[in-house]
């Protein structure tokens, strides 16, 4: 096929799929290319759309490639939007979802010491949403599950991995605008920037998500990433059960 033809083919792939597309189902569809032949045309592609000035860009997230539109315009597609239902996660769920991030693999009563409350309808909401999932058991006296991040997780929040999310070090400065006086709970804080958990696991892996009917709208990549570390602000002072 000629090099323009397979250009429009693999701007197309990804313009029509209703999630990322990675380069090697790109390529498994396209047999005359290769994962690394895919790359470099969507980097011809985003060389493209800059110099003529188009409104929109190819930007990898969750492993994948999709269209994003860039921020100059957002005030014009928040305007278009305006008054649509939106799907938006609460307070408790940002706050268990950032601990969860961080901490991963980690298990319901050690969020709940963190956070001082009962999250028990909070891991069902982030589950159900599939933001979350059971990342295996520990090997300690009753075997809790352990929850673990997903690819939703990513594509919700707009990025290609978690190494693109605020550090914990980082989270103090996001406080900081928003009051110099107001800081991060010490317990949130403590546990956010300790170690890596040394716990004994047993891995399950990740299964790909059954299609749902419906899917969230699109985000704010920028604000929700640091919503994630702004909602650690402070602990919800009642059981979150009902989330």
């Amino acid at each position: 096929m000629e090099p323009e033809f397979l250009k429009q083919i693999v701007e197309a792939l990804i313009i029509a799929n209703d999630e990322p597309i990675s380069e090697h189902k790109i390529s498994s569809l396209v047999e005359e290319l290769t994962p690394g032949q895919v790359k470099k045309i969507v980097e011809s592609l985003n060389l493209e759309y800059a110099d003529n000035k188009r409104a929109f860009l190819i930007v990898q997230v969750a492993g994948g490639y999709q269209i994003n539109t860039h921020k100059t315009v957002a005030p014009w597609i928040k305007k278009l939007y305006k008054g649509r239902i939106r799907t938006r996660l609460s307070h408790a769920s940002l706050e268990s979802l950032a601990i969860i991030v961080f901490q991963q693999p980690i298990s319901r009563v050690e969020i709940d010491a963190i956070r001082g409350v009962n999250s028990g309808g909070v891991i069902k909401n982030l589950l159900e949403r599939n933001l979350i999932r059971i990342a295996g058991r520990a090997k300690g006296p009753g075997k809790p599950l352990l929850y673990g991040t997903t690819k939703d997780l990513l594509e919700y929040l707009g990025v290609n991995d978690l190494s693109e999310l605020p550090k914990p070090k980082e989270i103090t400065e996001i406080m900081g605008k928003l009051d110099a006086e107001q800081g991060v709970p010490e317990n949130i804080l403590e546990a956010l920037t300790a170690g890596d958990n040394e716990v004994e696991i047993e891995i399950a892996p990740e299964v790909e998500p059954a299609e749902t009917a419906g899917k969230m709208m699109p985000v704010d990549a920028g604000s929700e990433r640091d919503t994630v570390a702004k909602q650690m602000n402070t602990t919800t002072p009642s059981n979150d059960s009902a989330e």
